[in-house]
C-alpha cells in the first residue's frame, strides 16, 4: 500500500473514458442500528484524520469491521450506530510488469506505462472524520475504545475526539434541548430538521 498512500495528480473518478474499475471492498457505509432517533444516541464519537493522504477502500473495510466487532462485543448489538463517513471514489492504478525469467515477451518495462484501474481510495483531508459512532452515554468509553483500535487499520495519524454535539445532529446538547422545548426541531429519522424564525 506503500505507493497508494499520498495523492499524486488529480483525482480519477470512475466514468465511462475509466471502465473496467474493481468494485470497492467496502460495501456498506452504515452498521448497527441506524433506524434509531437521535434522542436514543446521544453521544457521538469520531475519528479524525490527521494527514492529507489517501484511505483504501480496504483499509475502510477492514476498520469497519473492526470497529462493529468490538462494539458489538462491549456495547451489545442494540446500542450504537456506526458510520464510515468517507466514500472510496478515486480509482488507484497498476503499471503490471511480469518479473519471471520466461517473460521476455509480455515485460514491456515502461513502454506505454499508464497503469490499469487497481483498487479504489478516498481522499481524506486534515480533520476530515473518518469513522463516526453515535450511542448511549454510558457507552462513550467503549466507542473511544473501538475507534482506537480501528485506527491500527490506516496509514498515517488519527485523533479519536469525543463529541460535544448531540449524536450525528450540528446542535450541541445545550442547544438541543433548548430549541427541542421551543418545539423547533423536527425529528428527521436519525437526524432532526431546525425550524428557524424565517419562513
Amino acid at each position: 500500500a506503500r505507493c497508494y498512500r499520498y495523492a499524486h495528480g488529480k483525482p480519477y473518478p470512475k466514468s465511462r473514458f475509466c471502465r473496467g474499475v474493481p468494485d470497492p471492498k467496502i460495501r456498506i457505509y452504515d452498521c448497527g442500528k441506524k433506524k434509531i432517533p437521535c434522542d436514543d444516541f446521544p453521544a457521538a464519537a469520531h475519528m479524525v484524520c490527521d494527514e492529507n493522504q489517501q484511505v483504501t477502500s480496504e483499509c475502510l473495510e477492514a476498520a469497519r469491521i473492526a470497529t462493529n466487532k468490538y462494539m458489538i462485543t462491549n456495547a451489545g448489538r442494540d446500542f450504537f450506530h456506526i458510520r464510515i463517513r468517507p466514500h472510496p471514489y478515486h480509482v488507484l492504478r497498476i503499471n503490471k510488469t511480469l518479473s519471471c525469467a520466461g517473460a521476455d515477451r509480455l515485460s514491456t518495462g515502461m513502454r506505454g506505462a499508464f497503469g490499469k484501474a487497481y483498487g479504489t481510495a478516498a481522499r481524506v483531508k486534515i480533520g476530515q472524520v473518518l469513522i463516526s459512532i453515535r450511542t448511549k452515554e454510558e457507552k462513550i468509553e467503549i466507542a473511544a475504545e473501538a475507534l482506537r483500535r480501528a485506527k491500527f487499520k490506516f496509514a498515517g495519524r488519527q485523533k479519536v475526539h469525543v463529541s460535544s454535539k448531540m449524536g450525528f445532529t450540528p446542535f450541541s446538547k445545550e442547544d438541543y434541548n433548548k430549541w427541542k422545548a421551543c418545539g423547533r426541531l423536527i425529528p428527521n429519522g436519525m437526524d432532526v430538521k431546525w425550524l428557524s424564525s424565517r419562513g
